[in-house]
């Protein structure tokens, strides 16, 4: 009788080409400023596991000290991660030979990254419409926000596209169900930048355009107010509110709201303690344990609309994406 062979085991590669601006850096470095989210701890783990190698000959690098050079292409190959369970689909709000807009669902994320490689929009694109589909996006949803996403054509309009977030010539409008009772018009002109003094490397948080922050700013309009309990505790005001961000900064919205006292519901990095993030991070606690806590396993913010230049005619388009169901249970626009 046969023995029953183990499936193999799958992996994933990262490839990380060496752009001028990080030549001559040690390999440990350059892995850590490529890819912010590993520690200095975990940098040294994946080389003395052999997992980097160059890109053309297979060679295998284990010095964290050598230096790397401009245009030199590396790999990271790793064991392939058990993914968490997301939303594997969208919907396709319209498309013409130089625009593609969709809805995204909240918990898909557009790219792979340490937890998601083949649970994320880029392969659902590759699963539905072939792996030459040509479709390339204009901008990003953090992955548990909602709402319309824009492609353009790869080598084409694309690049038009691209500009036209880049120049502002785009128009964004989310919705959102913040804490509190938000009574008026505000404008939030804070620059923004990695989090000072925070322990969670993607954090963002103010920091003065004279020590590298970047400005930004958002225009927030109250619409409606309701009540929230999560878990059954005890009911909290909460308010649905329209963002109008003038700038597109990592996290913009949700930070903005944050620091004036309003964090979107069911926030896990701008909602809580740090610490709480933390007890992921480090601590080996599942990130749905958060959403428990929370008492909704998405963060309450939506990309509701876009009006932007149509790259081929240059009149202006705009596209919606209805209130999420789940978003509408606890208040409904």
């Amino acid at each position: 009788m046969s023995a029953v062979s183990e499936p193999p085991e799958e992996f994933i590669e990262i490839p990380l080409v060496v752009d001028p601006a990080r030549h001559g850096f040690r390999l440990d470095r350059f892995l850590s400023s490529r890819i912010a989210r590993l520690s200095r701890t975990r940098v040294q783990a994946i080389l003395d596991n052999g997992q980097v190698r160059r890109a053309d000959t297979g060679e295998v690098l284990l010095r964290a000290s050598q230096r790397v050079r401009a245009g030199e292409a590396l790999v990271i190959r790793r064991p392939a991660p058990r993914e968490p369970e997301v939303v594997l689909d969208y919907r396709e709000i319209y498309r013409d030979e130089a625009l593609l807009v969709l809805d995204k669902p909240a918990g898909l994320p557009v790219h792979p990254s340490a937890s998601y490689h083949r649970h994320t929009l880029t392969q659902v694109l590759r699963d539905r419409l072939g792996p030459g589909h040509g479709w390339d996006m204009a901008h990003r949803l953090d992955r548990e926000t909602s709402g319309v996403m824009v492609f353009g054509r790869r080598a084409g309009s694309a690049t038009a596209l691209k500009k036209s977030f880049l120049g502002r010539a785009v128009r964004k409008t989310y919705l959102a169900l913040v804490h509190g009772c938000l009574e008026e018009h505000v404008r939030i002109d804070m620059s923004l930048g990695f989090a000072i003094g925070s322990k969670i490397r993607i954090k963002i948080g103010p920091v003065p355009v004279e020590a590298g922050g970047l400005p930004a700013v958002t225009t927030v309009r109250p619409l409606r107010h309701g009540e929230f309990s999560p878990n059954n505790s005890n009911k909290g005001p909460v308010t649905l509110v329209e963002a109008l961000p003038e700038t597109g900064r990592q996290h913009q919205i949700r930070v903005h709201l944050a620091e004036i006292g309003h964090a979107v519901v069911g926030d896990k990095l701008y909602g809580l303690p740090e610490e709480e993030f933390l007890k992921v991070v480090e601590g080996g606690r599942k990130l749905h344990e958060l959403g428990a806590q929370l008492g909704l396993q998405r963060h309450a913010l939506h990309a509701a609309a876009l009006a932007l230049p149509h790259p081929i005619t240059g009149a202006e388009v705009q596209f919606t994406a209805p209130w999420p169901a789940e978003l509408a249970a606890i208040l409904a626009p």
